[in-house]
């Protein structure tokens, strides 16, 4: 209920608003550059191509799938993290299912989602306080973004120390760590201690690969710009040139925020940001609701039919009948709602306790 009545307070103070923006800017698509819409395009599908290229990176050579099928599966998850709530959780456990299935260990996905999930995260992040070091001194100190630095040094430092600790004193910090849940009614400190040694395991892991991290750094890079590029295309395409400290600043503020799970894949609060954003930088309103609306078109919306098609390819032959696909896809959906909607299986894994329970 809770989760219905914020989708419907998104929709209606920040995907409306976009929409109506968009019919008043209407006369901008009759000087609209259609080859820049369709590089804008490119430069999308590529993004989500290196994004599979970042899953091959993190999975071992031994067992792992071909591109393709790591494209359909990405394709997949993408898709069930924009129409379920909870998204990205549910993408991950169809992704952990989808790669299991082809072959791939249980440990090996589980290590490889982790990876993958973790690393984009921190290259975002990077990307948008390097924008920020580079706007500020640029274009005066603003509250919006000023405070989006300090946060997004934060996260870098927090990030940091938390590598230092849980990979150096994992023993002395798993024990404190014990001790402080304990003490408080709803963690369960020896759950607690049990997510930090994977996480400290994984991290081990990480780091005694170097070539690794680098293959995984170059393509989360890759994944997050040519994003970030199609964005820009976007706008460009109806005649307004973003900065690119501006673009990044605005394009990293919005992905950011998105990751809250208040709506899936962000609907409504990357719109939002983007286009305030956008128009804070320089952009005119109506060129910024017009690029924005066709960005998550393709950004957003599109991958969820291709996505669902990718996972019939996967799960189901050519000769399969309608009724088979059809019936094949409502078992996928049950399965992410199922997945994104167990509050106390999610509890239990990160050390919470909840009244009634074990």
């Amino acid at each position: 209920m809770l989760f219905g009545l914020a989708v419907i307070v998104v929709v209606e103070y920040l995907v409306l608003p976009q929409i109506a923006g968009a019919r008043h800017s209407l006369d901008l698509l009759a000087s609209v550059h259609v080859v820049d819409l369709l590089a804008a395009v490119v430069l999308e599908v590529a993004a989500i191509a290196a994004y599979a290229k970042l899953t091959q990176a993190v999975l071992p050579l031994g067992g792992r799938p071909g591109f393709s099928t790591l494209l359909r599966i990405d394709l997949s998850t993408l898709a069930a993290s924009h129409i379920v709530p909870g998204g990205s959780a549910a993408g991950a456990g169809l992704g952990y299912r989808l790669l299991v299935g082809a072959g791939v260990k249980g440990t090996d996905a589980g290590f490889a989602l982790a990876t993958q999930g973790l690393g984009s995260a921190l290259v975002l992040n990077l990307v948008l306080w390097l924008g920020l070091l580079i706007s500020i001194p640029r274009r005066g100190f603003n509250p919006l973004y000023g405070t989006a630095a300090v946060l997004g040094a934060l996260l870098i430092t927090g990030f940091a120390l938390a590598v230092v600790l849980l990979t150096r004193g994992e023993d002395r910090l798993a024990r404190l760590v014990c001790r402080l849940a304990d003490r408080i009614p709803m963690l369960d400190g020896e759950g607690v201690s049990r997510v930090l040694a994977r996480v400290a395991e994984r991290l081990r892991l990480l780091g005694a690969d170097r070539r690794l991290l680098a293959r995984a750094a170059l393509w989360a890079s890759a994944n997050w710009l040519l994003d970030a590029a199609s964005l820009w295309v976007f706008v460009a395409a109806f005649g307004h040139r973003v900065g690119i400290d501006g673009l990044i600043v605005a394009f990293g503020l919005a992905n950011v925020l998105a990751a809250i799970p208040l709506t899936p894949g962000g609907l409504g609060v990357v719109e939002a940001v983007l286009t305030s954003a956008l128009v804070g930088f320089g952009t005119p309103r109506g060129t910024a609701v017009l690029g924005v609306v066709l960005y998550r078109l393709v950004n957003f919306w599109l991958p969820i039919p291709i996505g669902g098609l990718s996972y019939l390819s996967l799960k189901v032959g050519p000769a399969s009948t309608r009724a088979e696909r059809t019936s094949e896809l409502r078992r996928a959906a049950e399965e992410s709602m199922a997945e994104a909607h167990d509050p106390r299986q999610w509890a239990k894994d990160r050390g919470i306790k909840l009244p009634g329970g074990d």
